[in-house]
């Protein structure tokens, strides 16, 4: 192997203090955006060039490119959203860069399109975000995502002419959208306004509640919720079916929040505060008049339901479903009754109860995968839900609450043959012991050691359940095998489950993860020298710190848009939200422990590390490239071996979200190449 002709990174002397420690930091200016600092852009241009120069070596790269698009061109279609006699859904009929917004007139009526984003930008990369429909189904909210930020500006659309009206909502951020009940004008949430060319790099301070309404300036909107005691919490509102209420959901960052109660009959709007602490989760499902339907893991670490009865001046908690085996993960009330989705070993059980928690049944799958995404009204037996699995492509049923029979409303035709694709569930154990489950999904014909992608995330109280991904099912099709790992710092088995994989436990995340590498190898499942591993995010950050701990176990390493530099995390954009998971830097224990394990900080020189293909966007203002910039910069300058530790930066693109169709696939055939160059799996186009 030829060494590769990096770019010369410059290294500035920098060091930082920290309780007694000192720490280098050698590639501080790469924190600098590189839309406004010609050094960094320079920088990521030499990247880029490298990598493509690269990447465009590898074979059967265009027989992936050419595979994956066709394995994209088929329909997406959302679960319906009910509003009046209409209903609005999202579809992407195959290789349209972004989703587009249909109308439909009743359940069986021809869609009419409602929105379309593709004809907003030349590249795609302006997208529908979150909408919502008023309850009337006359008027759409809709939030607009440029080039894959955060920020959001929130527009209105006429739903019988099409006519976009003049209201324009600036400076939403984490928000939701939710009309009151006479359409009159809805809730939202936004920061304060930022100076021009601030907003890439803006943190999270002053987040409120506000309401427009429809035909105003939004200098008249009116400000709902505030905590200017308390900067740093999001703050998110829900209306209730009814429209009586208005719930507003207060959170540190953490899954953890307070709640608030506006009630949307008085006058002033006042929130009145119905859980002040951050103690638990609490999310609603529904109300019938004054008694509100919630979710909660307070004294129940799997969850269950609480009724709040609000008649009085204190608010009554009466428990109605109790903690289950399975872990409640959503729920909705419906038909009258509570319909509830429950992880079971990370596969969904849905489940029915009437509202004073007498058991009604439950609602059969069309398989073991997941269901969500619960849309109807309180009082409608009309249900609608979608179905997914690693062999079983995303399909609508409507469901008949009533009879309990299920229909399938909206499903793709999809060029795979899936009855060649197997999925095994298997537990294995963490170094620890502790028993951890992980799918395992090949073609049906592949029996012996084979190349395997291995992919975590284990933070956040996120749990990782069967979906359908055509970039998976063009690995499987190759002879490949895939392998997701359900780790500990998840939320597949509760809060218990969250807390041992946060905080000072965190190391229990990457223990679980190098454990599954190696029950996969013990087990014959992978070759000895065909492992490749992927996250991003916060699975970014796992992909680091496991390459660190233990470089010898893996072929290759996928980090995608990482958490890479753990001691300067929460001085960028959002950061200060994850405090929760990862600790706090300004702690001088939280230092400690985060030392361990941050991937900037770990490289080990000397040591043979796996080829790294490291992916990143200049857009992201979620987690900044500059984690990704740092890292790779490390790697690079450091003496771990001869096979390629590269950086792929994607422009006009964030976090994920919005990311157009034609960006992903040229992402995924890349990623999927590379992995298969050095985990030995040859690619060969099919028939």
């Amino acid at each position: 192997m030829p060494a590769l002709a990096y770019p010369k990174t410059r290294r500035v002397d920098v060091v930082d203090a920290y309780f007694g420690m000192t720490v280098a930091d050698p590639y501080r200016w790469l924190e600098s955006d590189a839309a406004r600092d010609a050094d960094v852009a320079a920088w990521v241009a030499a990247q880029n060039t490298v990598t493509a120069d690269y990447l465009a070596t590898l074979p059967g790269r265009e027989v992936l490119r050419n595979r994956l698009t066709a394995l994209f061109d088929h329909e997406q279609v959302t679960a319906p959203h009910k509003r009046g006699t209409r209903l609005f859904h999202a579809r992407n009929p195959g290789l349209k860069n972004q989703p587009i917004l249909f109308v439909r007139e009743g359940v069986d009526g021809e869609d009419r399109v409602l929105i379309d984003p593709n004809a907003w930008s030349a590249d795609g990369a302006t997208a529908l975000a979150e909408w919502a429909a008023s309850k009337d189904g006359t008027h759409v909210a809709y939030a607009v995502q440029e080039g894959g930020t955060d920020w959001r500006t929130i527009r209105v659309l006429h739903v019988e002419s099409g006519t976009v009206l003049d209201d324009r909502v600036e400076w939403a951020r984490f928000t939701g959208i939710s009309w009151v009940k006479d359409g009159s004008g809805f809730f939202y949430s936004r920061f304060p306004a930022r100076q021009p060319g601030a907003a890439s790099t803006a943190g999270i301070s002053g987040h409120a509640v506000y309401f427009h309404a429809l035909g105003t300036a939004q200098a008249e909107d009116r400000l709902v919720h505030a905590t200017p005691d308390h900067l740093g919490l999001l703050h998110v509102v829900e209306v209730t079916d009814d429209g009586r209420y208005a719930l507003i959901y207060s959170t540190p960052g953490a899954t953890q929040n307070a709640l608030s109660l506006v009630d949307l009959a008085s006058q002033d709007w006042a929130p009145r505060a119905l859980i002040e602490n951050f103690d638990n989760q609490w999310a609603l499902l529904g109300n019938t008049d004054e008694t509100l339907f919630l979710i909660t893991d307070r004294d129940a670490g799997r969850g269950k339901i609480v009724a709040l009865d609000l008649a009085g001046e204190a608010p009554a908690f009466t428990d109605v479903v109790a903690e289950q085996e399975g872990v409640l993960n959503q729920g909705k009330l419906l038909g009258g009754e509570l319909v509830l989705a429950y992880l079971l070993d990370a596969k969904t059980d849905l489940q029915r109860f009437e509202r004073d928690g007498t058991p009604a049944g439950a609602i059969e799958l069309p398989g073991i995968g997941a269901a969500g995404g619960l849309r109807g009204d309180p009082d409608d037996d009309e249900m609608f839900y979608v179905f997914t699995s690693f062999n079983a492509p995303t399909t609508v049923y409507r469901h008949d609450l009533a009879t309990g029979e299920s229909s399938i409303w909206a499903a793709p035709r999809v060029n795979v043959d899936l009855d060649a694709l197997i999925v095994d569930q298997r537990f294995y154990p963490s170094k620890d012991g502790t028993a951890v489950p992980m799918f395992i999904v090949r073609r049906r014909d592949v029996t012996g050691p084979a190349p395997t992608l291995l992919y975590g995330y284990g933070g956040f109280s996120i749990s990782l359940f069967p979906f359908y991904s055509p970039a998976q099912v063009a690995w499987i099709e190759q002879g490949g095998v895939l392998a997701i790992a359900n780790l500990r710092g998840g939320g597949e088995y509760g809060r218990e489950w969250h807390d041992a994989g946060r905080l000072q436990n965190k190391q229990n995340v990457f223990d679980d993860f190098i454990a599954a590498g190696e029950f996969l190898k013990a087990e014959g499942v992978t070759r000895p020298d065909g492992l490749a591993i992927q996250g991003e995010s916060n699975g970014g950050l796992l992909v680091g710190a496991v390459v660190n701990q233990r470089p010898d176990l893996f072929a290759a390493a996928l980090p995608g848009v990482g958490v890479m530099d753990m001691l300067r995390f929460n001085r960028f954009t959002g950061g200060q939200l994850w405090t929760s998971d990862y600790g706090d830097p300004a702690n001088e224990a939280d230092v400690g422990n985060l030392l361990t394990y941050s991937p900037y900080h770990n490289i080990r020189p000397g040591q043979d590390y796996p080829a790294i293909l490291a992916t990143t966007a200049d857009t992201d203002d979620r987690v900044v490239p500059g984690h990704t910039f740092k890292y790779i910069a490390a790697v690079q300058a450091a003496d771990v071996g001869p096979r390629p530790h590269l950086v792929r930066i994607e422009s006009r693109a964030g976090h994920g979200a919005g990311k157009p169709t034609d960006k992903i696939i040229a992402e995924l055939t890349d990623l999927l190449a590379f992995a298969a160059r050095w985990t030995g799996l040859e690619v060969e186009a099919k028939a």
